[in-house]
């Protein structure tokens, strides 16, 4: 769809939730779209600013239901719903309508997976909203629908997908993740309780049971041209917002510190949110806040044989909505990079 120079109208269901509140934090300095109805499931019929008191220039809009109804007659519909509802909801829009979904319903490929780790039957696979994947941007700007990645797998993507692509690998990953608690969402949860976080770092998900594990193996397979493994272990740490993942991986033989450098520069020139930060230093979560970017750092370790790599972004933002905008700024017509922050928040 070509903007033509002219506002596009967004719809964003989910408005109360946090994935909701950053895409409307971003839709309100996007200078190509303008936002239209909000809704919500329980929120209904309350105030925005009751529930996102920080979005001050919509604080007296109205949530609505989420129906078809409300979501009709805008240019693209934002859909930030807890996972399994965005289906059902997407097939009643119009094929003129492009739909943005932050679930994962249509994020897998297979059937048995989504099955195996969400349950239900499998919607379908829609295009996969992460355009620094090889070839994927062409595939973006041609498409009505796009299945938002999760957090943890935009992470670790973009860490190792050009490792993969350039052979410098094994297909044998081991992930170990730190998150911030929005991640887990805003409904309440005994887990999350301030005094059950603070002053505690915490594993769950242990033992490939993480729903984001099949979307990893998926998103590094495709780049690998093969099967490859994953061994994912994810933390909660106490913080609002980040996640910063280390990602392991056996070296191809003759594997030196100066190629794998060489290829990670080469794989994300020009990439305009993805830095490899210079030798020496490391990413942390603060220099991602708030902004659509992802910092990395690799190294090889020579002694055991491994390349590691160690990546930072905001799951709110390039992890969710901000990757939600990025992708949808290319089936828009639009430039990639409208509306989207690169300069984080410190301290």
């Amino acid at each position: 769809m070509d903007s033509g120079g002219c506002g596009v109208k967004a719809a964003v269901a989910g408005a109360s939730g946090y994935a909701g509140g950053e895409l409307l934090r971003l839709l309100l300095a996007h200078p190509g779209i303008d936002v239209g109805t909000l809704t919500a499931g329980s929120s209904a019929g309350t105030p925005l600013g009751d529930h996102q008191p920080h979005l001050a220039d919509l604080a007296d809009r109205i949530i609505q239901d989420t129906t078809p109804e409300a979501l009709a007659g805008h240019d693209v519909v934002f859909l930030a719903l807890p996972h399994g509802q965005s289906a059902a909801l997407a097939a009643q829009l119009g094929p003129d309508t492009l739909i943005v979904d932050c679930g994962a319903d249509f994020r897998l490929t297979s059937a048995a997976d989504w099955t195996g780790f969400y349950g239900g039957p499998h919607a379908g696979t829609w295009p996969y909203g992460l355009p620094e994947l090889p070839g994927q941007r062409e595939i973006l700007a041609a498409a009505r629908t796009i299945a938002v990645p999760g957090c943890y797998p935009t992470s670790v993507t973009l860490g190792l997908f050009p490792a993969f692509a350039a052979g410098l690998v094994e297909p044998d990953v081991v992930v170990v993740a730190a998150s911030g608690t929005s991640g887990a969402g805003r409904s309440l949860k005994p887990s999350l309780l301030g005094s059950e976080v603070m002053g505690s770092v915490s594993a769950y998900g242990v033992g490939g049971a993480h729903r984001h594990t099949p979307e990893m193996v998926q998103n590094l397979s495709a780049v690998a041209g093969g099967p490859v493994t994953v061994s994912f272990t994810p933390t909660l740490a106490p913080m609002a917002r980040g996640i910063l993942a280390t990602c392991v991986a056996p070296a191809s033989p003759g594997l030196t510190a100066a190629g794998l450098r060489e290829a990670y520069q080469e794989a994300l020139k020009g990439e305009p949110f993805v830095r490899l930060l210079p030798e020496g230093r490391w990413p942390a979560t603060a220099m991602t806040l708030g902004a659509n970017t992802a910092v990395l750092q690799v190294a090889l370790d020579e002694r055991a044989g491994r390349v590691v790599v160690v990546v930072a972004i905001d799951n709110l933002t390039k992890g969710t909505a901000g990757g939600a905008i990025q992708s949808a700024n290319l089936a828009l017509g639009l430039p990639e990079e409208l509306g989207l922050p690169t300069t984080g928040v410190s301290p």
